[in-house]
């Protein structure tokens, strides 16, 4: 084998400690007394490109962080659990693309997943700042922001286990604002409010429930529905909380199958729930509503809960929707600085982005990923000069059509997965999670996001609605994913791996000598 990388050490002994499996122990909190080193290589076990790639990230994020980071964000594909439970690694299914599918792959799939959750910070930190002004207009915008992006780097730099403990209450508040606004729609509807208004299902009679867009009759509703899908498929995220989170979880294979259950029962319900509770509040018709949205009012005013509460006279309750509302956005973005760290880290450890994104610090955190994303934040100052309402609408545009192919990648991805466990003579049974309805969910998954990634922008279509802007912001991530695939596959020379070279035991060593050798932690 060769030595390049290797000149570093001090000695053979110590070479010969960091190879042994036996050398590592690991602590009640999950993480390794040893440092872990893994290696990345283009050609081989046996290249001279093999290089040393240090993941120091620790495992402190226990079963209840898991659960509530979950909720606060993601919907869960059986698929991504499948994979992450049998290697629960950082940043995976960007890792995943990458070694089950081509490298070129892996690396488009991983910089489209980078770009979308780096994006999502600014837009979060945009909203952040227009709710606070639903109180007051004294804070400046740049003033706000500032101290926003600040809150996120003390949070995400402390350590991992801070961000757990933060982002356990902040998700918290946003179960409990889900499960209020459901519980307010129910008992408001049948007649409990000032004006005693026993409004039931009245709206969905007049005018209806489905409006009409771009046209009348049939086609015109159907150009409705359109529109609201594309805007849901912005506001359901991919698995990418839980799944990100893997890398840093106390005893993955038995927590993250239990998040993956959990999260995905509540979340459908409160996603089911809570868009049959918009219907039943507001009309599509309410000028309110449409003024809110066409006037960029702050805050809360553009909720129809809250053009509701206003409606039905009951005071002090839009406040504290504000408030839980203002909670869930910081919670959001506080999320995203994560992920998009995760992502970037996981690019560096696979040799897909410069090696000092690899660099952590003593307490685990990938110092340089979370300085990087914040920088990228600062995009979020162009509400300084721009108006809030068109700088939300041009993240949204952008962000939509990457959360749509990250759908289609890990679909995509965990086809490959299963083919190739099942070419190289596994069952599925031996898995410590296996999903339901495989692979008929993952194809599903994969052709409905393909199909939305094409409706994305599809009313710039429409006679008379065309706009370079739009289009622009709709459809880049389209193209720059097969730019960056096939530029990498050139670059490279890559190929699309054979189903029986699939290398499926990569890190799993690792994974079962922590989960044999794992002792509980206090519980808190």
């Amino acid at each position: 084998m060769a030595t390049t990388g290797f000149e570093a050490r001090s000695s053979e002994k110590e070479l010969q400690h960091e190879r042994s499996p036996a050398s590592k122990t690991f602590s009640a909190k999950g993480s390794e007394v040893d440092e872990a080193v893994r290696y990345t290589a283009t050609d081989g076990p046996d290249s001279d490109s093999l290089k040393p790639v240090y993941d120091f990230t620790h495992r402190t994020l226990k079963s209840r962080h898991i659960q509530l980071i979950g909720i606060g964000g993601s919907i869960t594909d059986p698929g991504a659990a499948e994979m992450v439970t049998y290697l629960p690694i950082s940043s995976p299914f960007i890792r995943f693309a990458g070694r089950f599918v081509d490298e070129a792959f892996g690396v488009a799939a991983g910089y489209n997943f980078f770009v979308l959750e780096a994006m999502l910070v600014p837009f979060e930190v945009v909203a952040c700042n227009l709710i606070v002004h639903y109180w007051s207009e004294i804070i400046p915008t740049g003033g706000m922001i500032a101290m926003i992006l600040i809150l996120y780097a003390m949070i995400n730099i402390f350590a991992v286990k801070w961000y757990g403990e933060a982002e356990f209450w902040l998700s918290l508040g946003k179960v409990i604002l889900i499960i209020g606004l459901i519980s307010y729609t129910f008992v408001t509807m049948l007649g409990g409010n000032p004006l005693r208004d026993r409004y039931g299902f009245r709206y969905w009679k007049d005018p209806g429930a489905f409006g009409e867009a771009y046209g009348t009759g049939s086609l015109g509703r159907f150009a409705g529905f359109l529109v609201c899908l594309v805007q849901a498929s912005y506001t359901i995220s991919g698995p990418d909380y839980v799944s990100m989170a893997a890398g840093e979880a106390e005893n993955p294979r038995v927590v993250m199958p239990r998040a993956y259950n959990k999260v995905f029962g509540r979340l459908t319900a409160f996603f089911v729930l809570g868009s049959l509770a918009v219907g039943l509040n507001v009309p599509y018709t309410s000028p309110e509503l449409a003024a809110a949205f066409e006037q960029g009012e702050p805050g809360a005013a553009a909720s129809p809960y809250v053009i509701s509460m206003i409606r039905l006279r009951i005071g002090v309750l839009p406040d504290i929707v504000n408030a839980l509302i203002f909670t869930a956005c910081f919670s959001a973005g506080n999320s995203y600085v994560y992920c998009a760290s995760r992502a970037l880290l996981g690019l560096a450890l696979e040799g897909r982005a410069p090696r000092i994104f690899t660099r952590c610090l003593k307490n685990g955190v990938p110092i340089y990923c979370v300085l990087f994303v914040l920088l990228i934040s600062l995009i979020s100052f162009l509400q300084v000069s721009s108006g809030t309402a068109t700088v939300l609408r041009w993240f949204v545009s952008i962000i939509t059509a990457s959360q749509l192919i990250n759908f289609a990648v890990i679909s995509f991805t965990y086809t490959r997965f299963k083919k190739a466990w099942e070419a190289q003579g596994h069952s599925r049974d031996d898995l410590p999670y296996k999903g339901w309805y495989q692979p008929f969910l993952a194809w599903y998954g994969f052709c409905g996001c393909i199909v939305m990634i094409l409706m994305n922008g599809f009313t710039v279509f429409i006679r008379g609605n065309w706009q370079i802007t739009n289009f622009f912001f709709c459809y880049t991530m389209v193209g720059v994913f097969p730019i960056l695939y096939f530029g990498w596959k050139i670059l490279k020379g890559t190929k699309i791996i054979k189903l029986t070279e699939v290398d499926l035991r990569k890190d799993v060593a690792e994974i079962e000598e922590y989960t044999q050798s794992y002792i509980p932690s206090p519980p808190g």
